[in-house]
């Protein structure tokens, strides 16, 4: 191979490479206390088996708090504006329920005596591409972090309190 057909053969590759990593869909929500003040971010990355969310959070209560994505994207103090939760396939609520689980249905976080706390979870329900279970459909989804667990079981909300924080998912 002559030396400009290199070059060019690795332009070519340098591209094709530039166009694999734009194509990675991705999105954030900065999550926001019933108080208004900022409490962290979630990342939300597409994998081919749903969506990766990464939560960082501080300055929460400590003890088990339920996590949801929610069907509204609106965050409006007591974030009852984040709608139910996510629910595209018309299940009930809760892992543990039979008749269950909604596509925004989590394990419950852990959050310690210091306040913060990171979590992944894997929503397999969903999309943040195009298609009937993306998050971002006509009115936008948030996730929410509620003041007590989840049951795993009680539809439609796992009696797990009122809504603490509160991140509208954007591209």
């Amino acid at each position: 191979m002559n030396r400009i057909t290199r070059i060019l053969a690795g332009a070519v590759v340098g591209v094709v490479l530039l166009a694999g990593a734009a194509s990675a869909q991705t999105a954030r929500a900065d999550m926001v206390s019933d108080t208004g003040a900022k409490v962290g971010t979630a990342e939300l990355e597409q994998t081919p088996h749903g969506v990766l969310i990464t939560l960082n959070v501080r300055g929460l209560p400590p003890g088990p708090h339920a996590f949801h994505i929610h069907s509204v994207g609106v965050c409006e103090p007591p974030f009852t504006s984040a709608g139910g939760h996510f629910n595209p396939a018309a299940k009930q609520h809760g892992i543990r329920n039979p008749a269950g689980m909604h596509a925004g249905d989590f394990p419950n976080i852990e959050v310690p005596a210091s306040g913060a706390t990171r979590a992944e979870v894997l929503a397999g329900g969903v999309t943040i591409g195009p298609g009937p279970a993306t998050l971002f459909d006509a009115d936008g989804s948030s996730l929410v972090i509620h003041a007590g667990p989840d049951d795993y079981r009680t539809d439609p909300a796992g009696n797990a309190g009122g809504r603490i924080a509160c991140g509208v998912v954007t591209r």
